[in-house]
């Protein structure tokens, strides 16, 4: 592995993170599947555990600024592990192509509704 180019992921998903609330599946999968070389499945698995830190730190952050909505945080973390099972299961089930395609369609559905919504006038 390049360290130089993990090192370069980790400062540009950290950012983006911090930024604009993402970082995890948007930079770190494609990035660690481009750039490192792991398969759809690791490149995902791996960007579980990297977002767990830029989460924690980037939610410290936030909630010194008051925009963290604790109530709303802790309905989902308790919600979530079902979904998470579910989700690992059918990752290690499925061909890679397959994910590698729904990650992409995922990605640019997200992209066109954020375009959008930043077209809409206030």
């Amino acid at each position: 592995m390049n360290e130089l180019l993990a090192v370069l992921i980790c400062i540009a998903g950290g950012c983006a993170g911090g930024l604009v609330g993402v970082g995890g599946g948007v930079l770190f999968v494609p990035a660690l599947s481009v750039f490192i070389g792991l398969n759809q499945v690791e490149a995902e698995s791996t960007s579980l555990l990297m977002i767990v830190l830029v989460a924690f730190v980037g939610a410290i952050r936030q909630r010194g600024y008051g925009n963290v909505d604790l109530r709303a945080a802790a309905i989902i973390s308790l919600l979530c592990p079902v979904g998470v099972f579910a989700g690992v299961y059918l990752s290690n089930e499925l061909p890679e192509r397959a994910l590698e395609l729904s990650f992409a369609a995922l990605s640019l559905a997200i992209a066109a509704q954020l375009v959008r919504r930043a077209r809409q006038t206030p």
